[in-house]
């Protein structure tokens, strides 16, 4: 029960994928699109082969319904976005078979977003002494990196910068890891349509956040009018950006022992039939 372990945002990795190649890959017969499903399927093995060889592998995916807790703190919580293209959902099934053929665990649980099953996992992790990689852009996860075993893994840019680290927030964006829901409730957060108070960008909330200060800490007497009449929705961005550690998972998510070697995209496919 010792294998460090990769989670993996899975609606992040599927967008990629269907986003991300040159040219489609359709099936033989030129009428179906099988980006995403074979994009998947191949980023995920090369990941593996690049950072997480002895590593158990777990994909955890966005609930259908997963949203609605924080739309009943936000209403305009990612109001914006707009409607997936219908071939990269339709993909989705697909990746969960490929995920089943190749003995990858993986996760969808209702009334649950990515983030939270992933924090949850996170803890129950570390708890058993397991170092934690997640493979992912969203920023949110951030918040994890309070703890030295914890690591962002973003596979799309150079090896280098591809780990990120709570060493690694300070320097960057002048606060603590740990005071990242505090920070981003400030500035905003474009992706899930947080606007941020009015007028306060990254350096201004990193100095009101000065000395391990959260927001209730801050002096009034450094806020604007205008910043305390936002309080209170300030505070409720806040609450939504906050992940949720103690979800009530199912017993077994996790198995505690290293992935085997994945096969490459295209012989899982054929084995599946999907061409």
């Amino acid at each position: 029960m010792t294998a460090p372990l990769l989670l993996v945002d899975g609606h992040h990795l599927l967008h990629r994928a269907w986003h991300g190649f040159p040219a489609r890959i359709l099936t033989r017969d030129g009428h179906t699109d099988r980006t995403g499903v074979f994009g998947f399927a191949a980023l995920l093995r090369k990941a593996q082969a690049q950072h997480a060889e002895q590593f158990e592998i777990c994909v955890v995916f966005d609930a259908e319904d997963g949203s609605q807790a924080r739309i009943a703190q936000d209403a305009a919580y990612k109001a914006h976005r707009p409607a997936p293209a219908p071939g990269l959902i339709d993909s989705l099934m697909l990746v969960k078979d490929v995920l089943d053929c190749t003995g990858v665990r993986w996760i969808e649980h209702a009334g649950c977003e990515t983030d939270d099953v992933i924090a949850t996992l996170t803890a129950q992790a570390r708890d058993r002494g397991r170092a934690v990689d997640i493979l992912t852009t969203d920023k949110d996860f951030i918040q994890l990196l309070a703890d030295p075993s914890v690591r962002l893994l973003n596979t799309s840019v150079a090896v280098e910068r591809r780990y990120t680290a709570g060493e690694h927030i300070l320097p960057r964006y002048g606060v603590l890891a740990e005071q990242w829901p505090d920070y981003r409730a400030l500035t905003g957060d474009p992706a899930d349509n947080i606007p941020g108070a009015r007028g306060v960008g990254p350096k201004t909330a990193a100095r009101l956040l000065t000395d391990r200060r959260r927001l209730e800490s801050i002096p009034t007497g450094e806020l604007r009018t205008a910043w305390m009449q936002q309080w209170p929705q300030i505070l409720r961005w806040r609450e939504v950006i906050r992940l949720d550690a103690k979800v009530d998972l199912p017993d077994g998510v996790l198995a505690g022992r290293a992935t085997p070697h994945l096969p490459a995209a295209a012989r899982v496919l054929d084995n599946l039939d999907p061409w």
